[in-house]
């Protein structure tokens, strides 16, 4: 039980036993395959999340190869880890209709074709449709499996292990920036692409590991959480119309909907058993008829999920809470991004190339967000500590650094302030759980794709904006400046919801007991 829940207005349940009969704990859940599931998703984030804080290496290829402006060059790498993020919400509707693993080893094939096509570019706007578009949309297809089932197999230990399998994104951004920096100097960056293209196809590899857990399992981490689910439910709806909706959305409804489909099938199979008789061009009528039965009902029970978390009644933004969570995601993750797209640059201005090549600066961010991570998740396990209120130090001590960057123009400074970002980054890691914390295992994909929606948004629309405004002013401190404040508007509103929702409750419980 995480104590985060109380600081946003949690009760307290008592998840040990249902109905005071105790639950056999199932080895696959905290254990046994749980932990290839972990390691499939830290070699995702490594190819991933890695290759793409590492593109400031490409960034700078491109800028002399193509000889564009900064602000338009900067597009290449914002469209793919913006379209990452942003196909979230989408890529939860392909996890609801085909699965976790499906998703992700068509996603790795997408990625590593972007990759190679990349290499063949005459242009940045090719460049935009191959890597940004091609190889964005691929990352996002193997990205968001991979949180999602880290999520499914761990329930005491989620935030450690969400935060081993994250410091992928940490070793990934110190391997790949080594590795691009050698393959562009040895083979140049068209070879470095199509040798990377290659390397990404190990993603199916890590796709095939996600072995989905068996409705019986899911049903058992289901039961365990049943009912802190619904005491959150009940904390953080803001009317008793949705209390239900963010508990479990739609229960009963899918329920009879299911029935109606087993019904569906069963009689088809009935038909089919009876029909053993027939001719053989009457059973194999059968048998496809069934395929597709199946199909069409695998489909239409996805869809319907996908649609009442978005757009339904009991949609998940009747939840106040996680509608701050998603104002904040608008704004936080493009100060995370500029720092690794644009520090290459910032060091060639004040002539710090020499130290830089010895340590790089993008390097100590990505080795110390490893120890962030893993060290923010153990924390956030301990029964007495708040994992909302650890989330909420690293973001401000994360847009603190980033106010403070641009005033640093030594390389012991600015490593310094990059090393805090690196550790504070690593609230990266409570994300997932702090959303599953909002609205329950069940809606994990559907919510998380929202969050990494609005982190792509940001993404997408950061580093180019950073890039313009050098355009104009010759200088990045402003970029910094403007990035930062607008971070710290999304944490405003992390603090103040949660406030609110919580005095709400607390005149509600009141109001009751004078009732």
């Amino acid at each position: 039980m995480y104590a985060s829940r109380e600081d946003i207005g949690y009760d307290f349940g008592d998840d040990s036993k249902v109905g005071n009969k105790p639950i056999k704990p199932n080895p696959n859940i905290d254990g046994g395959w749980a932990w290839m599931i972990v390691l499939s998703s830290f070699l995702v984030h490594i190819l991933i999340m890695g290759s793409q804080m590492a593109l400031g290496i490409l960034n700078m290829e491109w800028l002399e190869e193509f000889n564009q402006s900064r602000g338009l060059t900067a597009w290449v790498s914002s469209l793919s880890m913006g379209i990452t993020l942003i196909v979230g919400p989408f890529i939860g509707l392909f996890i609801s209709m085909c699965g976790c693993r499906t998703t992700a080893i068509i996603g790795g094939i997408l990625n590593a074709l972007g990759w190679i096509l990349s290499a063949y570019a005459s242009n940045v706007h090719y460049l935009f449709l191959t890597f940004g578009v091609t190889a964005g949309i691929g990352s996002g297809m193997v990205y968001l499996p991979a949180v999602v089932m880290v999520g499914q197999y761990f329930q005491n230990r989620r935030a450690l292990a969400q935060g081993l399998s994250t410091t992928g994104t940490g070793f990934g951004a110190f391997l790949m920036t080594a590795l691009l920096k050698y393959l562009c100097t040895e083979f140049g960056w068209r070879n470095a692409m199509f040798i990377q293209g290659a390397i990404s196809l190990n993603l199916c590899v890590c796709g095939a590991l996600m072995r989905p857990l068996s409705p019986k399992d899911l049903r058992e981490k289901y039961v365990v959480r049943n009912d802190s689910e619904e005491n959150r439910a009940k904390a953080l709806s803001h009317s008793t119309e949705t209390i239900k909706s963010n508990g479990v959305l739609g229960e009963e409804p899918e329920e009879k909907e299911e029935a109606a489909n087993e019904e569906v099938l069963g009689s088809v199979q009935h038909t089919e058993i009876g029909g053993k008789s027939g001719s053989g061009r009457s059973m194999y009528g059968l048998r496809l008829f069934k395929t597709v039965s199946q199909l069409t009902v695998t489909v239409r029970k996805g869809f319907s999920l996908w649609y009442s978390s978005y757009f339904g009644a009991a949609s998940l933004f009747t939840n106040r809470v996680f509608v701050a969570f998603i104002i904040w995601a608008l704004f936080a993750y493009s100060s995370f991004v500029i720092p690794f797209i644009h520090l290459p640059e910032i060091v060639k201005q004040y002539n710090l190339s020499r130290q830089d090549n010895v340590f790089p600066l993008t390097s100590i961010i990505a080795i110390v967000h490893i120890f962030g991570k893993v060290i923010l998740g153990i924390i956030s396990d301990l029964p007495c500590i708040s994992t909302w209120n650890v989330f909420l130090m690293a973001n401000f001590t994360l847009v603190t650094c980033i106010l403070t960057l641009p005033l640093m123009q030594t390389y012991i400074g600015l490593a310094v302030v990059c090393a805090l970002i690196g550790f504070s980054s690593g609230y990266f890691s409570l994300m997932p759980v702090v959303t599953e914390d909002l609205v329950g295992t069940k809606h994990l994909a559907n919510a998380y794709g929202i969050i990494i929606c609005a982190n792509g948004i940001s993404a997408l629309f950061g580093p180019p904006f950073a890039g313009w405004i050098y355009d104009i002013t010759q200088k990045y401190d402003f970029s910094f400046y403007i990035a930062g404040l607008l971070y710290m508007v999304g944490i405003i509103f992390l603090v103040i919801q949660p406030c609110i929702q919580k005095k709400q409750s607390r005149e509600k419980s009141t109001d009751e007991a004078e009732v």
